[in-house]
């Protein structure tokens, strides 16, 4: 097995200089704990919640429980014992120094509100997601991406090329650890047990489940519309449940960060834009896997591959600025005359906007789009269009054709 060397590793450490408490949460199997064992000195003790006894100790008596233990201690899915974040605080209000704290947990959108109401400026959230293709693909150091001419010309050094044909058998091997480091072989048996498990250890634990199955298959519904426009109702059909369900379902999705919406650019001046959110799956060879496309060649040549790249591309441009510990203001504009931008990150009181093709030669009338946002009330900056060619080149000053393996 090999270890493949994290983007968020230098964060980590050196965030763990200044806070008491670093808190690191992403979805299951994506190498939280992997990462922070391997960061650890023999100093810090770790313990993992997943024990039974542990966690049992962790929720009736905090107090013994961080007794028990040395600091600095790594604590392992935190999530199973929330009473800790009080006492957390207590030790840290103290005097505890940085780096006392190492945390981990799989369900980010509890932790989040847990650890505001308990530690807020006392704790640094980072968000691990499933590998990005510079750290499966790339070298060095890997900044946020943006339409900086000079960073972008950095990035042709720290990625790695790609032809139509590698994008979509990245795009099919997806990004999850165990399966790019070689420590498990079988494509479709390490996901197959990957849902299994999402199902039996968080999923139980957020819904009353009367058939494990039917949550499955709505997964597999959710996935056949990853990188378009919502639709719950469309959803909800194909599976047999309300729609009520469905958006319960959803959520929890979402809480495990399994999926992530783009929602619609929209402000005063853009009163004709649509509500409703794009939905995209954080790894997409769990989208292959669910959709039943057994190759790469297979998915580039199917219904979806112009869905699920749009989906591999959103998800990549996410994850190199979790990477960095930054967030990402990103959204999507579409109006009621149908009239679409695929992506727009909002920076600096800018506008970028984006469109993904799967082209090698895109023409400059896709850039057309762009002028809708000057209505806006931020100014517009450069624009882009992604993707599959080869080179990074443009069509004017403002405008450039950037490679998609470049994100």
């Amino acid at each position: 097995m090999t270890y493949i060397k994290r983007d968020l590793e230098n964060k980590i450490t050196a965030l763990s200089k200044e806070y008491s408490c670093i808190l690191v949460t992403g979805p299951r199997q994506v190498g939280k704990t992997t990462v922070l064992r391997r960061l650890m000195d023999d100093n810090r003790e770790y313990v993992t919640l997943d024990d039974m006894a542990e966690r049992t100790l962790a929720k009736r008596d905090p107090a013994l429980f961080l007794q028990m233990h040395s600091i600095p201690i790594m604590i392992d899915e935190v999530q199973y014992a929330p009473e800790l974040f009080s006492y957390i605080k207590m030790e840290i209000d103290k005097g505890a120094a940085p780096g006392s704290f190492w945390l981990t947990g799989s369900q980010a959108f509890m932790l989040m509100e847990l650890s505001q109401e308990s530690l807020a400026g006392r704790v640094a959230i980072l968000h691990m997601s499933s590998l990005s293709q510079h750290e499966i693909y790339g070298s060095g150091y890997c900044p946020p991406f943006t339409l900086e001419l000079s960073e972008l010309k950095s990035r042709e050094k720290t990625h790695t090329p790609a032809n139509v044909a590698e994008i979509y058998n990245r795009i099919w091997k997806g990004s999850m650890p165990g399966l790019l480091s070689g420590k498990f072989s079988d494509h479709d048996v390490f996901y197959s047990s990957y849902i299994q498990t999402y199902i039996e250890r968080d999923v139980k634990e957020q819904v009353q489940l009367s058939d494990p199955l039917l949550f499955r298959d709505f997964v597999r519904a959710a996935a056949c519309r990853a990188g378009q426009m919502l639709n719950v109702h469309d959803i909800a059909g194909d599976v047999g449940v309300s729609d009520e369900t469905a958006k319960r379902w959803l959520q929890v999705l979402e809480k495990s960060d399994v999926i992530f919406f783009l929602r619609p650019y929209s402000n005063n001046l853009l009163k004709r834009t649509v509500k409703t959110p794009k939905m995209y799956f954080f790894d997409t060879g769990l989208v292959a896997y669910l959709t039943g496309y057994s190759s790469p060649d297979i998915l580039s040549k199917g219904a979806i591959n112009g869905a699920i790249l749009e989906n591999y591309v959103v998800s990549e441009l996410l994850k190199s600025y979790h990477n960095n510990a930054k967030e990402c203001l990103m959204w999507y504009y579409r109006d009621k005359s149908s009239n679409e931008i695929d992506m727009v990150i909002e920076a600096g009181g800018t506008l970028y906007p984006f469109e993904i093709k799967r082209s090698i030669n895109p023409g400059s009338e896709l850039i057309n789009t762009f002028k809708l946002l000057d209505k806006a009330s931020l100014p517009r900056g450069k624009g882009a269009i992604l993707c599959l060619r080869e080179n990074l080149s443009a069509i004017n000053s403002d405008n450039y054709i950037v490679p998609i393996w470049m994100i």
